[in-house]
């Protein structure tokens, strides 16, 4: 079957979010940790889609043309006609981390050299695009106000990428050199035909431009998703920027026929592993607790310092919690309380330990990794080589199907959660699960 589309994710949590809204749409995908070959797609022919799942979120800019430039190239060779980079609908970046700017400058010199689409605005999920301009909801999946990105609770103060500024011609302007048009909402709302005109024009502006979409409605992805597909070929692929609006906009011009996903999960115990810094996983974890999970706390410092006692005592103490509690929560809160900021890979190899630990001893019905940068690690660790979809959960959160040469690993279901997706009982809903 030929592919549609090849997705390459910044970080881990992103990608299953992507995963979702192609699956959602009937397009059969398949997750992988690394760019997939020709030779290894062959094996799984009903797949109509791609993803990977990077970590460029959280990697120095200096050290990330490295890991894109090869990636991209990759899934260019596959012959698609869409491929995707996948930012978070936050658009965590900054000049010095995870830049997207970077990312854009690689991707159009590997691709395309028409226009680079950008767009982040999600209905689905919360995030809207307007004049430019970034909004979010306080947590996806949650009915919250909306926060112009630079106000919000919880993006404003990031640990790594705080959002000090909303409209992201501005953002992008300290990222790359590239000129930034906007289409703005006024076009969208007019429909396919207007919106091909004003990028028509961007072009003849510019060479290569950035082109930025305002997204508010439904209506307006499937607007952005035609003009796409306008400018696609397998001859000559469109590199696009953007949350998973990118594939639910495409998806929305394939008219594929959907597929149920309601599975039962087998019957066992649940774990959650939280590396989350977000104030939303840390609210999420209080209601859980208080619904009748346990609570198992890594010390942060020890792990930092390549204790590996510390992580044999947090295996030991989750399966005895096990045994009492219907679900454990492991958690460092990613700072203790002295301050230290606990590095995702350690605290991600931690975690993929301590599940390999349970799993010996334990039965499980499903594992959730919170933290984006985190669940990087872990399944790196846990040694999953991809992911297929099992069910959806929470919008941005499926249920998913671990692939791995690791007999414990593989058929495992697995949750991997951004710090920002979920209601405050997400995790305490898990309890009431069929």
């Amino acid at each position: 079957m030929t592919l549609r589309l090849a997705y390459y994710a910044d970080d881990f949590t992103g990608a299953t979010d992507a995963l979702e809204q192609l699956e959602k749409a009937g397009v059969r995908t398949r997750l992988f940790i690394e760019p997939p070959s020709r030779e290894s797609l062959a094996k799984t022919p009903e797949v109509e889609a791609i993803g990977v799942a990077g970590r460029t979120r959280s990697l120095p800019t200096t050290e990330i043309d490295a890991v894109v430039r090869p990636a991209l190239r990759a899934l260019r060779d596959l012959g698609v006609a869409n491929v995707h980079y996948k930012v978070c609908s936050t658009f965590d970046s900054s000049p010095e981390t995870g830049s997207i700017g970077r990312v854009i400058d690689v991707g159009a010199d590997e691709l395309n050299r028409q226009f680079v689409p950008l767009v982040v605005g999600a209905p689905s999920l919360g995030r809207w695009c307007v004049f430019g301009n970034l909004f979010a909801s306080y947590g996806i999946g949650a009915n919250t106000p909306a926060f112009r990105l630079d106000r919000h609770p919880a993006m404003s103060r990031h640990p790594v990428t705080p959002a000090d500024e909303s409209d992201l011609r501005l953002h992008l302007e300290k990222q790359t050199n590239k000129r930034v048009a906007l289409i703005d909402i006024r076009t969208v709302d007019r429909g396919p035909q207007a919106v091909v005109a004003a990028v028509e024009r961007a072009r003849r502006e510019t060479a290569s431009p950035i082109v930025l979409f305002d997204c508010l409605t439904e209506q307006n992805v499937t607007t952005i998703g035609a003009v796409l597909e306008r400018f696609a070929s397998p001859v000559s692929p469109l590199f696009s920027v953007g949350s998973s609006v990118i594939e639910a906009a495409l998806a929305s011009q394939w008219n594929l026929p959907t597929r149920r996903h309601d599975q039962p999960l087998p019957r066992g115990k649940l774990l959650i592993m939280a590396g989350s810094c977000s104030p939303i996983t840390a609210t999420q974890i209080d209601v859980a607790v208080q619904a009748g999970f346990a609570l198992v706390t890594i010390d942060a410092r020890s792990i930092e310092r390549g204790d590996t006692s510390a992580i044999r005592n947090a295996a030991a103490d989750t399966l005895t919690a096990l045994d009492e509690s219907p679900g454990v929560i492991v958690s460092s809160q990613g700072i203790d309380r002295n301050g230290l900021q606990l590095s995702a890979e350690r605290l991600g190899t931690a975690f993929a330990t301590i599940y390999d630990r349970v799993i010996e001893a334990s039965e499980l019905s499903l594992s959730l990794v919170a933290g984006g940068d985190t669940s990087s690690y872990a399944a790196r660790s846990l040694g999953i080589e991809s992911l297929s979809y099992h069910a959806p959960l929470s919008p941005g959160a499926p249920i998913c199907r671990a692939h791995s040469a690791n007999h414990l690993v593989d058929g495992s279901y697995l949750v991997f959660k951004g710090g920002q997706v979920g209601r405050p009982d997400f995790f305490a809903s898990l309890l009431r699960q069929p």
